[in-house]
């Protein structure tokens, strides 16, 4: 069954490589014996599922291979669900672009607020101050 990681992009499962291996840490008998931790990689650079622009993207971002590891469930299959998902979040999150700032000038009414800001701030270290004589 193919990930569906955007409308435009789904992996196809030819190009996963998932591998069952026992889960780590407590759990007795069924942890020790039970294959349910899944380990998913994708690899990107020999994907024949994508366009030079988005492989390059994706290769910039997350380098040649992607891996998820997942051991949360007992079950076999949920973690393989799991991994699926974690796999087309970071994939999608690699892809997204992020918007250039464009520099924008302060408005009349913050230059404005900001010099009076100044004023008062003036004023009150002004009258911390001593008083002078005027002899």
């Amino acid at each position: 069954m193919p990930i569906e990681v955007t409308s435009r992009l789904s992996i196809p499962d030819a190009e996963l490589d998932y591998r069952f291996t026992t889960s780590r840490g407590p759990g007795g008998q069924h942890a020790n014996r039970s294959s349910t931790r899944v380990q998913l990689a994708w690899h990107i650079a020999g994907s024949e599922s994508l366009d030079e622009t988005t492989r390059d993207r994706l290769l910039a971002a997350l380098g040649d291979t992607v891996r998820v590891d997942v051991d949360d469930h007992r079950s076999q299959q949920r973690n393989r669900e799991l991994a699926a998902e974690r796999l087309a979040q970071k994939v999608r999150s690699a892809l997204v672009t992020k918007q250039s700032r464009r520099p924008t000038r302060p408005t009349a009414g913050s230059r404005r607020r900001r010099v009076e800001g100044k004023r008062r701030r003036s004023q009150t270290k002004e009258l911390r101050r001593k008083p002078t004589r005027w002899d």
